[in-house]
Order: C-alpha cells, then sequence, then structure tokens
C-alpha cells in the first residue's frame, strides 16, 4: 500500500489521515493546542457549501477550521 502526503484541504469527506506536519509556522501552535499534532488520525466530516470551513475529527471531537488554517496542515494518506 502507498502513502502519499497531501494537503487537509484535498481530503474530501468521510476520508482520513495522519498529521504529517503544519506548514505556516504562525499557526502552528494555535493548532496544536486544539489538538491537531504530527501523527495524530484526522477525519474530514464535512465542507461548507462555499468551502470554508472545514469540519475535521481530531483528537476524538469536531474542529471547525478556516480553509487557510485547513490548506496549511500536511496529511499522510493511504493510496
Amino acid at each position: 500500500m502507498e502513502s502519499a502526503i497531501i494537503k487537509l484541504t484535498e481530503l474530501k469527506p468521510g476520508q482520513t489521515g495522519i498529521i504529517h506536519a503544519i506548514m505556516n509556522a504562525d499557526i502552528k501552535l494555535k493548532l496544536y493546542e486544539m489538538g491537531c499534532l504530527p501523527g495524530e488520525p484526522v477525519q474530514v466530516l464535512i465542507h461548507a457549501p462555499l468551502g470554508c470551513p472545514v469540519a475535521i475529527k481530531v483528537a476524538n471531537y469536531v474542529l471547525s477550521l478556516r480553509l487557510s488554517e485547513a490548506d496549511n496542515v500536511l496529511v499522510l494518506m493511504e493510496t
């Protein structure tokens, strides 16, 4: 089974991945504090009708991220 590193915004609702890294240093601490840590499983629940926000499940709770924040989260996805 192969793996690919993609942006969180590229996952479709229902798809899961493992957080690999946060690209933007300015929001890294904020996302870490919300449970978006490298190695943590993440699942996209829903994209709002206009694409923003994105609801994800991480660390056993639902979190809503702005599209600009979710675009900075790299996830490892098995293909």
